[in-house]
């Protein structure tokens, strides 16, 4: 994260990073030089999947006025409200935050209802006990998609071997998150059959839910892709994404398990 802060503050542009799967919880991307932080808290933040959600928050660190001419919106007046120049009026710990919410939100919505920031808030009281069952579910399934032969590789960032393994050791030290991918030595079909034979998972789109989820994007998100055109954009068309949830370990391994024998 330091090495892509470091090149965009040489070019006189802010890092801003997408948090949702580490939440807070496992990953603080300011210590590490970003400056602004996002979340989709539709998934673990919010937790349970009832409710639509997002999160902008601000580190105040990134010196606008420094880099005016890159950031007019933030440092010359704005006349949709009252000339109000926001790097000025409300200093470079606020200015940012302060246009996102007082003047884009006014013009582009996006403003959560009452009931969904309850709902909301009654899901982070638990984040920091959900997210080590999420994190240990995930490291144990990847382990054990690892050593199964109908498995032809397996894509979790705590499994060592994993292209981002040294990156995770660093900055996600006490896990990273649920959610593992992985692909058949059967190719398409056998994926299409594990995901038929699936008891505890329940097949959907989303992920980082307590419940378990589980997609197959050549028959969902990317169905509309042929199998080199999955190819090319990076997903193989035998690819199975399982978000782990909250169950537990040893009963979310035995579902996968049958669904595997299945094969």
């Amino acid at each position: 994260i330091e090495r892509f802060a470091a090149a965009a503050h040489a070019h006189g542009v802010p890092l801003i990073v997408d948090n949702t799967f580490p939440t807070p919880i496992n990953c603080r991307p300011f210590e590490w030089g970003a400056d602004i932080v996002t979340h989709s808290t539709t998934k673990y933040m919010d937790g349970h999947g009832a409710a639509v959600g997002g999160a902008i928050v601000d580190s105040g660190n990134f010196d606008w006025m420094a880099h005016a001419d890159k950031f007019p919106g933030l440092t010359t007046p704005d006349e949709t409200y009252h000339g109000v120049t926001y790097a000025e009026k409300f200093g470079q710990g606020g200015a940012f935050i302060t246009k996102a919410t007082a003047q884009l939100m006014r013009d582009f919505g996006c403003i959560q209802s009452p009931q969904n920031a309850f709902l909301l808030n009654l899901g982070l009281e638990s984040l920091h006990v959900r997210v080590p069952q999420h994190c240990k579910n995930g490291q144990a399934m990847a382990e054990f998609l690892s050593n199964h032969p109908a498995v032809r590789f397996v894509r979790y960032p705590g499994l060592p071997g994993d292209t981002c393994y040294d990156l995770a050791q660093k900055y996600l030290p006490n896990g990273s998150c649920g959610v593992v991918s992985f692909g058949f030595t059967g190719g398409r079909a056998a994926a299409e059959q594990f995901m038929k034979s699936l008891k505890i998972a329940q097949i959907a789109t989303h992920v980082a839910d307590a419940r378990t989820c589980c997609l197959h994007p050549a028959n969902a998100t990317h169905r509309q892709m042929n199998d080199a055109e999955l190819e090319a954009c990076g997903i193989a068309p035998d690819m199975v994404r399982l978000s782990c949830g909250i169950e537990s370990t040893e009963d979310l391994i035995a579902d996968v398990e049958q669904a595997l024998a299945s094969l």
